[in-house]
């Protein structure tokens, strides 16, 4: 959610951040596909997929 709602949320996805697309649906409404097109977030934006820095 972006900080206006609140807090942001995070979420730690298996694969890297190139395997998946974020497409703004409609106004404020985000959606978040892995490589496959399953349907990983779909929300209130805006929306990014990054790379953490931490060693998982």
């Amino acid at each position: 959610m972006p900080p206006w709602l609140g807090f942001p949320e995070e979420r730690v996805l298996p694969q890297p951040p190139e395997s998946y697309t974020v497409k703004k649906e409609e106004k404020d409404w985000w959606c978040v596909r892995d490589a496959a097109g399953v349907l990983v977030y779909s929300g209130v934006g805006p929306v990014e997929v990054v790379r953490s820095p931490s060693p998982f």
